[in-house]
Order: C-alpha cells, then sequence, then structure tokens
C-alpha cells in the first residue's frame, strides 16, 4: 500500500510534457467556447421571455379597450332608445344645445314640440309670420322717424351755416361802412360835411342806407365771385363740371362763377358738363339778361 502511494507522488510529481499543456490549452479554450454559447442561450432566452410579457400587455391593453367600446355602445343604444326616459329626460336638458353630442339623444316626442310651441307664445305658424311682419313694419317706422330726425338737424345745421354768412356779412358792411366814413366822408381832402349832410338830407335816410348797403353787398360779391372763378379755372375742366352738375339748386350763382372766367376756360368746362345742365347755364348767362 505504501509503494502504490508513493508511485502515485512521483507521477504526480513528474513535469507536463508538451502535449499535455497542448490539451490543457485546448480544452480551457473549449470552456471559454462553452461559457460564451451558454452566456448567448441565456441572453436570447430572457429577450424572448421579455417579448412575451411585452405581446401580452399588449393584448391586455386592447381587450380593455374592446370591453370599454362595448359598454360604451350599449350605453349609447340605451340612451337613443330612451330606455327608461334617461335620453328624454336626463340628458336632453344638458347636451340638446351641444353639437355633434346631441345625435344621441332621442327624438322629440310630440308632446315636447307641443310644449316648445307654446313656450314661444305661438298656436301656428300664421301667428307667428304675422308677428314677424308687425315686428317688422315697427322697425321701419323706427327707421323712418330716425331718418326724419337726420333729415331735420342736417336742415338746422344748414340753416346756422346760411345765417351765420348773414351774420358774417353785416359785420364786413359795418366794417367797409366805417372805412368809408373814414377814408372818404371825413378825410383831409374829402368835401365839406355840410355838402354829406345836404345830400342826405334831400333823400329818404331809409333808401340811403338801402342803396349804401346794397352798393356795398354788390362789392363784396363781387370779389367773391372773382375768386370762385378763379379757384375753379384752377381745376380740371370734368372736376369743376362735376361740382357746377352739383349746384342745380343754384344755378345762377354757377353761372356768375362761368360768366367771370376766360371764355376758354369756361368753354371746357361746359363741354364736359352735363348736356340739359350745361343749356341751363348757357341760358342764364345770356348777354342781354341785365343781371350779367
Amino acid at each position: 500500500m505504501a509503494n502504490e502511494t508513493e508511485v502515485k507522488t512521483e507521477e504526480a510529481a513528474q513535469p507536463l510534457t508538451k502535449e499535455d499543456k497542448k490539451k490543457m490549452k485546448e480544452e480551457q479554450k473549449r470552456l471559454k467556447q462553452e461559457m460564451k454559447q451558454l452566456k448567448k442561450e441565456q441572453k436570447e432566452a430572457r429577450a424572448l421571455a421579455e417579448d412575451d410579457e411585452g405581446g401580452g400587455a399588449l393584448s391586455v391593453i386592447l381587450v380593455t379597450i374592446f370591453i370599454v367600446l362595448i359598454w360604451v355602445a350599449i350605453l349609447l343604444l340605451l340612451i337613443k332608445l330612451d330606455v327608461g326616459g334617461f335620453g328624454s329626460n336626463v340628458l336632453r336638458p344638458v347636451l340638446k344645445d351641444v353639437p355633434v353630442i346631441n345625435k344621441i339623444l332621442p327624438a322629440p316626442k310630440a308632446s315636447e314640440l307641443e310644449e316648445a310651441e307654446q313656450y314661444m307664445g305661438y298656436s301656428s305658424l300664421a301667428d307667428a309670420v304675422k308677428r314677424i311682419k308687425e315686428l317688422e313694419l315697427e322697425l321701419q317706422e323706427a327707421q323712418a322717424a330716425k331718418n326724419a330726425d337726420s333729415d331735420t338737424v342736417v336742415e338746422l345745421q344748414n340753416e346756422i351755416k346760411r345765417l351765420k354768412t348773414f351774420e358774417d356779412n353785416q359785420v364786413e358792411f359795418e366794417k367797409i361802412k366805417n372805412e368809408f366814413y373814414n377814408e372818404v366822408v371825413f378825410a383831409e381832402n374829402a368835401p365839406d360835411v355840410e355838402e354829406y349832410k345836404k345830400y342826405y338830407e334831400q333823400i329818404d335816410p331809409t333808401n340811403a342806407e338801402q342803396i349804401y348797403r346794397q352798393v356795398v353787398e354788390q362789392v363784396q360779391t363781387d370779389d367773391e365771385i372773382q375768386k370762385y372763378a378763379a379757384a375753379y379755372s384752377a381745376m380740371k375742366p370734368k372736376q369743376a363740371a362735376g361740382i357746377f352738375e352739383a349746384m342745380t339748386d343754384n344755378l345762377e350763382l354757377a353761372a356768375k362763377i362761368l360768366h367771370q372766367m376766360s371764355a376758354d376756360d369756361r368753354g371746357k368746362i361746359l363741354g364736359v358738363m352735363d348736356s340739359e345742365v350745361a343749356a341751363r347755364l348757357t341760358k342764364i348767362m345770356d348777354p342781354d339778361d341785365l343781371r350779367f
């Protein structure tokens, strides 16, 4: 027994040969490959397990959604059929004015339509149409009254402008009269005051004042017309003609302005003017007319 042990010890103590080392390296290499393959298989097994779990979760979600849709469809059907009056009594007051959603509500009953008509205050379509016409008539009358008030305001404004012109003329008249007294009657080279006194004593005072006023106003008017004539002469003929055509309520003033223009400017304006208005203005500007 002791001899066998000694033999084994001696064998173990013997050094490894090259062949033994080569075999050992090949064995280690094989073990490493087996370990890599095992790890790869474990990784694939885990990935497969995860895929199975994900597919299961998706299936659960789809089944849940399907069940919910079924319940929603059942609920909508119950509402549409108005089972237990849930659609008409509970949901209609809340959802009747909501677009699209109110389509799920049951059709209104005849009694509800009658109540709606009574609520509006009309028992028939004819009564409703009659009331509409009455309201339209009232609206027209109110609009007419409003327009009449607007016309009255415009007329009053025009009258104020017209009276303001008279007021301005009166102020200008007093100014010119004072200038006449200072520059003519009471000037250094003016005739003796007694001469004026004798002249005015020979005529009626009222007539003297009226004649004086008319002369001053005529001079002032002629100056204004000359200014207007110069302004219209500077315009384009068509533009000036349009303004004169709008003065149909005072063609005499338009004729006076045209009369102060040159023949060339006057002819251009009359040439593009409405023929009827041009004829009336030409008649007013008749050379035999003493006004011109």
